[in-house]
């Protein structure tokens, strides 16, 4: 007798949707087959790779407080390596000391233990990130700034503004001259809006707890406690990395799926959600031109709201879809630069292989240039980059698809992006010895225009009994890459239990005591 098979329909190979396919296989009797419009697991989280040099698009640490995603990423890839000590960040002279493990020359997959070091760079000086009240920070801010952010972070915490806006919901952390000097222009640039325009939902979403007055304490109290403890995320010193960049766990991911007998159907665009009596019947996928349709017992959805929602076509009401077609986004550029020096000097008391900045990424806070943040690959991993004499940096954009710097040739934009890079001396254009770009679209969600009214679009979605939306860009929600994965988890987890409320995939990342603050950065 031949027996049914309950099949999962998963739309995107991202840490979500690969996560959701891993788990389904490990503790459920459904088969998933994975619809993946590119060519390439990971999605926003993958590593690209260019003449042998990889590239972390966006920047990934793995750490998190979720213990059900760390006993994940162990499992995938075991951690090795030791504890960054205060004065050094594990490089090529630090082999010797890497063990607990096989060795990391013949054994990829493995994940390493490194040092976060993030500064602002304002005024072509460098500032902690976040703000310290170090006498560095005095001296480079100068008496008049120094004592202009003083009273002003005295004022805001005795007259808090209404948070009815993310420029309020900074000013009363920091006090409007901080937030002037060192929010403002960056927040302008990762969103395209005045952060008057953006939604205080965006800071409860990315930065939560932390403020001034929480980086003060977390400082005084450090000498009596362990690395990370209770530490807000934003101020953690370690974290984990993938030897070969975050997409070489997603590729593994990929790979056990397939061992286990799940399927993944790369360059399979899903353009068509069949919704019938609130349920999915059938998706269809645009395959080397020709559309194919996928019928399954349930659908799990990481593709953007937006496009998901349209796909739907008249099933879905009238005022869902124009919320939905008006969700915005964020698109988002980077450009690889291979140099064989940087202009900037470490002066910090960190070691490097080469002695470089020790920065994993450099937010840049310049109003004179478009360029958002920088980082150095090298510090993420010395394996990221094939010569370890040169320095490989990646300058990150953001901007909106159709835009100026969106539509401008690659050659064009790649010489603008080295011009800006040595317009505030960060390098000199005849050290670049080679270049690439790499564009992402929707790679941030929007807390802004009919976001205002997703609640509408999550509550129809919520009733579709079938269709789980998952992730970042499948609930419109600025997650990390831990919280994406766990809306898979809690959505097997729900499925597997025979219930059909998705409360707690929703809920995910709602809670308060956890977040870590990018300033429109993506792990």
């Amino acid at each position: 007798m031949i027996m049914s098979e309950k099949k999962v329909i998963i739309i995107g190979a991202g840490p979500a949707g690969l996560t959701a396919a891993y788990k389904l296989l490990k503790e459920t009797d459904y088969k998933p087959i994975i619809l993946e419009e590119e060519n390439f697991v990971g999605g926003i989280s993958r590593t690209a790779e260019y003449k042998g040099n990889r590239m972390d698009i966006g920047g990934h640490r793995f750490f998190t407080k979720n213990e059900e995603v760390n006993a994940l990423w162990r499992e995938l890839m075991p951690t090795q390596g030791l504890p960054a000590r205060d004065d050094k960040i594990i490089g090529f002279e630090e082999k010797a000391l890497i063990k607990g493990g096989p060795d990391p020359e013949t054994e990829d997959r493995v994940m390493l233990i490194r040092r976060r070091v993030s500064r602002i760079y304002f005024l072509k000086k460098f500032f902690d990130y976040p703000i310290s009240l170090k006498a560095s920070t005095f001296k480079n801010m100068g008496l008049k700034r120094t004592m202009q952010a003083g009273f002003g972070y005295i004022g805001s915490a005795i007259h808090k503004k209404e948070e009815d806006s993310l420029r309020n919901f900074y000013i009363n952390r920091f006090g409007k001259p901080l937030y002037e000097m060192f929010f403002e222009d960056y927040t302008t640039k990762v969103w395209g809006r005045d952060p008057k325009d953006i939604s205080a939902d965006w800071g409860a979403q990315r930065v939560k707890g932390l403020s001034l007055t929480k980086a003060v304490w977390n400082v005084l109290k450090k000498p009596f406690q362990g690395k990370n403890a209770s530490t807000e995320t934003s101020l953690i010193e370690q974290y984990f990395y993938p030897k070969k960049g975050p997409g070489q766990l997603y590729e593994v991911m990929a790979e056990e799926i397939r061992k286990m007998g799940g399927e993944i159907v790369f360059g399979a665009k899903v353009t068509g959600i069949q919704v019938e009596s609130s349920r999915v019947k059938a998706v269809t996928a645009q395959i080397n031109g020709q559309e194919t349709s996928f019928s399954g017992d349930e659908y799990f959805s990481t593709m953007p709201v937006k496009d998901l929602v349209a796909g739907m076509g008249e099933a879905a009401p009238e005022k869902v879809r124009r919320i939905a077609a008006d969700l915005p986004y964020r698109d988002f550029i980077t450009v690889g630069l291979l140099v064989d020096r940087l202009q900037i000097k470490n002066e910090t008391k960190l070691k490097t292989v080469g002695d470089i900045v020790p920065d994993c990424w450099i937010y840049i806070q310049d109003r004179e240039v478009k360029l958002g943040r920088l980082q150095i690959f090298n510090n993420w991993s010395p394996y990221l980059v094939s010569d370890p004499e040169k320095v490989w940096i990646g300058l990150e954009y953001f901007c909106n698809e159709g835009d100026s710097m969106w539509t401008m040739p690659e050659e064009e934009f790649i010489r603008f992006a080295q011009k800006e890079l040595a317009s505030i001396g960060v390098i000199r254009e005849s050290d670049v010895r080679d270049a690439v770009e790499i564009k992402v679209k929707k790679a941030y969600p929007a807390y802004f225009d009919s976001f205002t009214e997703f609640d509408t679009v999550k509550a129809f979605l919520s009733g579709i009994d079938n269709l789980w939306c998952l992730g970042r860009n499948g609930q419109h929600k600025y997650n990390n890459m831990d919280h994406s994965m766990l809306t898979a988890i809690e959505a097997v987890r729900t499925l597997g239990s025979g219930r059909r409320d998705k409360a707690a995939v929703w809920e995910v990342n709602t809670e308060q005591e956890y977040h870590e603050e990018k300033q429109g950065g993506n792990g």
